[in-house]
């Protein structure tokens, strides 16, 4: 057996016996020891193989499956360009603590400088975005021992274990795949790993959390950011505190979420009377939630591991858990419900009651469509704000995972991690709401092989031909008005409806809010876009009603 056959089946042996049941292989001539080792352990049944085109989509689509299944999952490429295409994925990664291994196939070391074919310098390629790099040099000959290369194996796991990506760069060289004796050999006796398929190196057991107690008394919100988890929810519980939580935060149900807060965050008398937030999670959709934790006359304490989000260098405390001793009573949650209440029922009849199709509707209709235990991605940008509005309260026992990529909070790569997250989670009904500009972006993700997994999935796609979120900023204020169509609303005139038909995926439009319902009501098996076709000539208008609305009740 050649030392490459050796080394890749060796790697993909002990990322099986780590735990790692996900793999997402971008085709490549370097890494084909790595690739016949994969196909190998997807015909055994030992691991998923999922292979894709792109590497950037790849990338996402690691991400998608690892943020769906909480486990570690494995994005392996060539050497070159490859390679570096999955850096928007690995930042994501490294922003949302998911656990995504990046496996880079590369030249022998002594290749680099030389200008030799798709050769570069591929040490710690992602910088300090990963939680730890390792490099196993090319061998020369097939090693008496496997102890070195699977003690790598166990130091990148255990490393995205602890909540975000790794890289794991290993060089091959010639010859790269096995000679025809070898193709069905077993791994040599010396090349083995632990005894009855146990890891190199056991998962270092799970330390409980002492919770820290936070004194009642102060005027106290509660916001829970992206992926928060549960805790959020049952402090607001506890404490009878208001939460603010986004869609993604994982705490939006119950009895204490305040659906109209980032409005109501406007309101002086109730924004000034804040006298302390408890944040939760990577809370980063909107701006009034970062003026609140700029505030210097609040205390700002965040719960869980750093990083921390401290937009204005505020942060006075930070523990790893919270409880409290009792309730703070109901009366300051009891204002925030009042103020919710009246303004959520003035937005929905601004916004809900009226023709053509519109965001707004179109996110009550997804939120709506989301069953118990079912699961929706949502893409940056308005789709997750208008969501954030729009979404209906779940009740506490029914489980839904929503899900945003939040870590940098780009477009890029969001149709890959909706199917990653989608195939991850394959007893959940899932969806995605995405806009047109997000879903052109990764288009490439709905390239998908015969012979490879698909999820069932619907993809949302809220289609006014352009980035309206830009109405909404200051870019769409009137001094701008001449650039502002050709540089920040982009339109780009795609028929997708053509484009899916090329991809090979079904695609409806919807014009109406009982079109768009009908089409969700229905189990539908496999990948479908619905196009909801809206307007954005009004976005600006309607945003600044949507505000005074709130004001005025």
């Amino acid at each position: 057996m050649n030392p490459s056959t050796a080394l890749g089946r060796v790697l993909v042996d002990e990322l099986v016996r780590s735990g790692v049941r996900d793999v997402v292989l971008c085709p490549g001539s370097r890494s084909a020891a790595l690739a016949l080792a994969l196909h190998a352990g997807d015909a055994r049944g030992d691991l998923r193989l999922h292979v894709r085109i792109d590497e950037r989509s790849a990338g996402f689509l690691a991400l998608g499956l690892a943020k769906g299944s909480h486990q570690p999952v494995v994005v392996v490429t060539t050497s070159g360009t490859a390679a570096a295409n999955l850096y928007p994925a690995v930042l994501e990664a490294s922003h949302a603590r998911v656990p995504l291994i990046a496996l880079t196939a590369d030249r022998p070391s002594e290749l680099r400088g030389t200008e030799a074919n798709q050769t570069t310098d591929q040490v710690k390629l992602y910088g300090a975005a990963v939680r730890a790099y390792v490099e196993i040099a090319a061998p020369e000959v097939v090693p008496a021992s496997s102890a070195a290369w699977r003690a790598a194996v166990a130091r990148v796991v255990d490393a995205a274990r602890t909540g975000g990506p790794v890289q794991l760069n290993v060089a091959f060289r010639e010859p790269l795949v096995p000679s025809p004796e070898d193709v069905a050999a077993p791994l040599p006796d010396a090349l083995a790993g632990r005894p009855v398929g146990a890891p190199w190196r056991a998962p270092a057991p799970e330390t409980p959390l002492l919770p820290t107690v936070l004194p009642l008394g102060p005027r106290t919100v509660v916001v829970a950011g992206d992926d928060s988890g549960p805790a959020a929810r049952i402090l607001a519980q506890e404490a009878d505190w208001p939460l603010l939580a986004e869609p993604s935060s994982g705490a939006r149900n119950g009895t204490h979420p305040i659906a109209t807060y980032r409005l109501l965050l406007g309101l002086p008398e109730l924004a000034d009377r804040i006298e302390r937030v408890v944040v939760f999670g990577h809370p980063t959709l909107s701006r009034p939630i970062s003026r609140l934790l700029s505030r210097d006359d609040v205390e700002v304490v965040a719960v869980g591991s750093a990083p921390y989000t401290d937009p204005g260098n505020r942060l006075a405390a930070a523990y790893p858990a919270v409880r409290v001793e009792g309730s703070d009573g109901l009366g300051w949650l009891e204002e925030w419900r009042r103020a919710d209440a009246a303004t959520l029922a003035a937005l929905e009849e601004l916004v809900l009651e009226r023709a053509p199709l519109n965001p707004w509707q179109v996110a009550r209709s997804v939120s709506r469509a989301v069953g118990p235990y079912g699961l929706l991605v949502v893409g940056s940008s308005n789709p997750v704000r208008d969501l954030d509005l729009m979404a209906v309260p779940y009740p506490v026992g029914e489980r839904r995972m929503v899900m945003s990529n939040r870590g940098l909070a780009g477009i890029d790569g969001v149709v890959s991690t909706a199917i990653g997250a989608a195939l991850a989670r394959p007893r959940s009904a899932a969806l995605a709401y995405l806009g047109d500009l997000t879903f052109l972006h990764d288009s490439n993700g709905l390239v998908i092989g015969p012979d490879e997994p698909r999820p069932d999935l619907t993809f949302v796609v809220a289609s006014d031909d352009g980035g309206s979120i830009f109405s909404t900023l200051e870019q769409g204020d009137t001094p701008y008005a001449e650039a502002f169509e050709r540089v920040f609303a982009t339109p780009t005139r795609v028929d997708l409806g053509q484009l899916c038909a090329a991809m090979g995926v079904a695609h409806v439009v919807v014009e109406s809010v009982d079109a768009l319902d009908a089409v969700l009501a229905d189990t539908a098996e496999g990948i479908w876009v619905v196009e909801a076709r809206i307007g954005r000539a009004d976005r600006r208008e309607a945003d600044l009603k949507i505000v005074a609305a709130a004001r005025l009740h």
